[in-house]
């Protein structure tokens, strides 16, 4: 039996495939606009949503985006499941594989999302993990290529801690041939295993820690999030957070 097709992190897919999504969204999201809407393309088809971490662009964009395209989904928390009382994340990837089309799971351990795409005989999308965050970036790369053109050649700025978020936007540099300027602070900064993989890639990937050398010149700054200078008891409390959880 063929292996499914998994969509697990932008760095592991190719270039074509990745590209090919993005113009494929693009296409259905302006037919859609149009009133031109295919038929449903998933209808009968179920997919089951996994959420081990608390989630509310997530969830409800795949839950739309099922019911638009005919499909059916099923919410799953770890506590509801039997992974919550000591089963293996490859035992419920087979059972789940038995009754399911596809699976989508948001789950803060990078290895045991592997572990499920490898035990599944169904695709499992990346909803998130502690490593990456690939479905938001994918989204945020159809934007900028609707409203821009092609990303590629292109300078993107991040400012803000090293992040999941971040490093799928790293992962896509290095495919999508842009390049990317980070400025995070000190203590925040990409740690030894992304800098790694960052040596490894090629990729146009710059770091530094100041904000205004990374947005000079860009093509489109990108935070994961945006905090307004105005209210400076938010700023505060929020600095609070980053720096107890550092």
């Amino acid at each position: 039996m063929a292996r499914p097709r998994h969509f697990l992190d932008i760095d592991r897919m190719p270039v074509e495939t990745l590209r090919a999504l993005i113009q494929r969204a693009i296409e259905m999201k302006r037919a859609r606009k149009d009133g031109k809407a295919e038929t449903k393309p998933l209808a009968g088809r179920t997919l089951t949503m996994i959420f081990d971490r608390p989630s509310t662009r997530t969830r409800v964009s795949f839950d739309v985006a099922m019911q638009q395209l005919g499909g059916h989904t099923m919410m799953l928390t770890g506590t509801e499941m039997q992974i919550g009382r000591g089963e293996t994340i490859s035992d419920t990837a087979r059972v789940l594989s038995r009754y399911v089309d596809a699976i989508m799971i948001r789950i803060l351990d990078h290895a045991m999302l592997y572990e499920m795409a490898e035990s599944s005989s169904v695709p499992v999308i990346n909803g998130m993990t502690k490593q990456s965050h690939p479905c938001q970036v994918m989204a945020d790369l159809m934007t900028f290529e609707e409203r821009k053109g092609s990303i590629a050649g292109k300078t993107v700025a991040w400012t803000g801690d090293s992040n999941n978020v971040l490093a799928s936007w790293m992962h896509a540099a290095a495919q999508f041939d842009f390049t990317i300027k980070v400025a995070t602070p000190k203590e925040f900064a990409p740690r030894d295993a992304l800098r790694a993989w960052i040596k490894k890639s090629g990729a146009m990937i710059q770091l530094g820690n100041d904000p205004q050398w990374a947005v000079d010149g860009a093509d489109c700054v990108i935070t994961d999030t945006w905090v307004s200078m105005g209210d400076e008891k938010e700023a505060a409390r929020r600095l609070n957070i980053l720096q107890a959880v550092a």
